[in-house]
């Protein structure tokens, strides 16, 4: 589970992002949110008329709750309109999709990027095994649905098997594109005026592996950096600590255009739940690498996804993940309370009552909060680098909300802005 979730760390909302003739509800992380343009574009190109696309989640399930309840929802409001269903969870279990009220068809992960997936005189086809997928081909998407960054994809599926995750098996083996799309996709979005690109998959840190020379993530973002030198602000989604190779190390510590903000795809704090786990990591690797990159880039803001419940989770276990937050100086917490996964091996353990992973969840994200406003009151005074959303709204090289007070700017303009206060919620700031 090292697709980068929403920003706020809770279930998987479904995301509107489009009107018209082929309108689309996506939910779960960034990977699915550039798909989910993708096969808009396709959809339209191919003649679709009041198609509703569902892309959907697995990762929790809450997630596959709301998709469910969206298309059931879809097939009310718009009698007639046909359906189509992908993603994660299609893709683990397409027939129980295809049976819900008013899907017309079903579209593997492996085949919604390609476009003779989308005519619409295909006849319904089974989904095939997803393992047997080799290629990600690189696809070109421009607009972002009114977003001021553009996310490109560079590698997807997994080759890793966590013991709660039923991703790989909604995404297949872990599969990487090649520098030269990367640097076709990049150069694109910003003729399109985009001034930040997001790396994104399933595991960027396993980027490479299938490629000839076996090139790292940070031997290919640093060549992708002096490709296109136009490029103002670079930016990773989530990260395995266990996989971060020396090229990204030194890239943290010399690049600037690398945004001083890491992701980083924990799960836990504490070792023996790592274990069960499976993860690749300790507690002592966790905290390594979180020290390692401060470090390096003073200043760094870190990210962290973290599990709450985990079957066989003591108080004590529970309190080591509290006293990760502040030993790693994490500072943006995306939190789940763990979720049974249908054939995952954690769903075999011994279970922990859902209303104790619910009160762990809020207690972590309340120390999550904690932090942010820590992160946010040592930002009063400083100047920023604001990427804008909106005249008014945007986000500093740190990934940390901030709101312009008496000025506004324009949408997907980079200004500097000097912070004023702080909240809750993020920071209020002056353009400097």
């Amino acid at each position: 589970m090292n697709a980068a979730p929403p920003e706020d760390g809770g279930p998987a909302p479904a995301e509107a992002l489009s009107r018209g003739p082929v309108r689309v509800l996506s939910f779960g992380c960034r990977l699915n949110t550039y798909e989910s343009i993708a096969m808009r574009e396709l959809a339209l190109r191919a003649g679709h008329e009041r198609a509703i696309l569902v892309n959907t989640c697995a990762v929790t399930a809450e997630a596959e709750r709301q998709a469910r309840k969206a298309i059931r929802r879809a097939a009310r409001e718009h009698p007639g309109a046909p359906i189509i269903v992908t993603g994660c969870a299609a893709q683990i279990a397409p027939e129980a999709w295809a049976a819900l009220p008013g899907v017309a068809r079903v579209i593997g992960n492996a085949e919604k990027l390609k476009p003779e997936a989308w005519a619409p005189a295909a006849p319904p086809a089974p989904v095939p095994d997803i393992m047997a997928a080799r290629e990600t081909a690189a696809h070109l998407v421009t607009e972002f649905a009114g977003r001021a960054r553009a996310f490109v994809q560079v590698q997807q599926g997994c080759d890793h098997r966590c013991t709660f995750c039923v991703i790989p098996y909604g995404r297949g083996p872990s599969r990487s594109v090649p520098l030269g799309a990367i640097v076709a996709q990049v150069r694109a979005v910003l003729e399109a005026g985009y001034r930040e690109v997001v790396l994104t998959g399933v595991d960027i840190a396993s980027y490479g592996t299938d490629l000839p020379g076996r090139p790292p993530l940070g031997q290919m973002a640093r060549r992708l950096l002096a490709l296109v030198p136009e490029l103002p602000r670079l930016r990773l989604s989530s990260l395995d600590p266990a996989a971060m190779d020396e090229d990204l190390w030194r890239l943290l510590a010399e690049e600037p255009r690398l945004m001083p903000h890491l992701h980083l795809s924990l799960q836990h704090g504490a070792d023996l739940i790592l274990k069960r786990m499976k993860r690749r990591h300790g507690r002592a690797e966790a905290l390594g690498c979180a020290r390692r990159a401060q470090a390096l880039r003073p200043g760094l803001a870190l990210g962290a996804d973290l599990i709450a419940g985990f079957p066989t989770e003591t108080e004590a276990h529970f309190a080591q993940m509290l006293a990760l937050v502040e030993e790693a100086g994490l500072s943006f917490l995306h939190v789940f309370p763990y979720s049974e996964r249908p054939g995952t091996p954690a769903a075999r353990m011994p279970q922990l009552p859902p209303t104790l992973r619910r009160e762990r969840a809020a207690r972590l994200r309340a120390a999550g909060a904690e932090a942010a406003a820590r992160f946010y009151n040592a930002r009063l005074g400083q100047e920023e680098s604001v990427l804008l959303e909106s005249p008014d709204r945007g986000h500093t090289e740190h990934f940390a909300p901030l709101r312009l007070v008496g000025s506004a700017g324009r949408h997907g303009q980079l200004l500097r802005a000097r912070v004023t206060a702080a909240g809750p919620d993020g920071l209020l700031a002056e353009v400097a």
